[in-house]
C-alpha cells in the first residue's frame, strides 16, 4: 500500500498535470480555487494534505473529466465521487429512454449515440440504410464510429468531401484527447492518420456562404447526399457514463437531402 507521502505525490502530480494540461499558472488557478497560490503549491509537490473537497474545487476549475476526478481522489486515499454503471443498469433506465426517444424522434433523419471512445451505443433506423457497402467487420460489435467513417473498408469511399470530413473528425478527436488525455484515443488517433490519404474522386461542393459548418457529403445509390451534424450530451450528469454519452444528429443540408430521407423512411414504414 501506498504510504501518506506517496499519495500526497500522486494526487500532487495529477493536478499539476491539469493545470498544465490546461495551460494555467498556479496564479490563475489559485483565484479561481479561492485558494493562496503558496497553498497550491504545496499540494501540487506533496507537501500539503488535499482535502476531499479541494481536490474537487480544483478539478471543478480545470474542467477535469469525471472519471479522472475520480482517479485524483483514489490516488489521494479518498473515495470516488461518481457512480460509473453500465447503461442497462436499472439506476440509468430514464436516462437509455430519453436517449431512445431522442434518436426515434429524429427520424427520418440519421442519429446514434455514442460512448467516450466513440463506439456506437445506439443507433435509430435511419442509420441502417446508409452502411451500404461496408465491410462486415466493420459492423461488429464494438462498433466505433471513427473508424467506420475513415476506414478504406468504411464509409470514405463513399465520402464525396473525404478529405475536409476527414481533417474536421481528426480535429475533433484532437480536442477530445486534449480535454481527457486518454491513451485510448491517442491510439485510435494514429490508427486513423495511418489509413490511406484520401483521394477527391468529385468536384467540390460550394462553400458553404456562412463558413460556419462542415458538411458530410454522402454518395448514396440515390444520388449524393448532404447534411449537417450536432452533437447533444447530458447536462449536469454525475454519472461518469453518463457524462461520456453523446448524440450525434444529422440533418438535410438540402432538399434534395430530406426529400431522400422521407423516402427511406416511407419505404421502411
Amino acid at each position: 500500500m501506498q504510504n501518506a507521502v506517496t499519495r500526497y505525490h500522486e494526487v500532487g502530480r495529477h493536478l499539476r498535470e491539469w493545470r498544465q494540461r490546461r495551460r494555467m499558472s498556479q496564479l490563475d488557478l489559485a483565484l479561481d480555487a479561492e485558494i493562496s497560490t503558496r497553498h497550491l503549491s504545496f499540494v501540487e509537490t506533496g507537501k500539503s494534505q488535499p482535502s476531499r473537497d479541494l481536490i474537487l474545487n480544483l478539478c471543478e476549475q480545470l474542467e477535469v473529466p469525471l472519471r479522472e476526478r475520480n482517479t485524483v481522489l483514489v490516488a489521494a486515499g479518498y473515495a470516488p465521487a461518481f457512480s460509473q454503471r453500465p447503461l442497462d443498469d436499472p439506476a440509468l433506465h430514464a436516462a437509455r429512454a430519453a436517449v431512445e426517444l431522442v434518436l426515434k424522434g429524429h427520424e427520418p433523419y440519421p442519429a446514434l449515440a455514442i460512448d467516450r471512445t466513440w463506439t456506437m451505443v445506439t443507433a435509430n433506423r435511419a442509420v441502417t440504410p446508409l452502411l451500404a457497402d461496408v465491410a462486415p467487420a466493420l459492423l461488429s460489435a464494438p462498433v466505433n464510429v471513427l473508424r467506420l467513417s475513415l476506414h478504406p473498408e468504411g464509409l470514405a469511399p463513399r465520402i464525396a468531401n473525404l478529405g475536409e470530413w476527414r481533417a474536421h473528425l481528426l480535429e475533433r478527436l484532437r480536442q477530445q484527447i486534449e480535454i481527457t488525455a486518454d491513451a485510448g484515443l491517442e491510439n485510435l488517433m494514429k490508427e486513423l492518420r495511418d489509413y490511406p490519404a484520401p483521394i477527391s474522386r468529385t468536384p467540390p461542393a460550394p462553400a458553404d456562404p456562412m463558413g460556419v459548418v462542415v458538411p458530410f457529403r454522402l454518395i448514396t445509390a440515390g444520388g449524393t447526399l448532404s447534411f449537417l451534424s450536432t452533437t447533444t450530451v447530458f447536462g449536469t450528469p454525475i454519472d461518469v457514463t453518463l457524462s461520456e454519452l453523446a448524440i450525434e444528429s444529422f440533418f438535410p443540408a438540402d432538399d434534395t437531402t430530406a426529400r431522400a430521407l422521407q423516402q427511406f423512411g416511407g419505404a421502411r414504414g
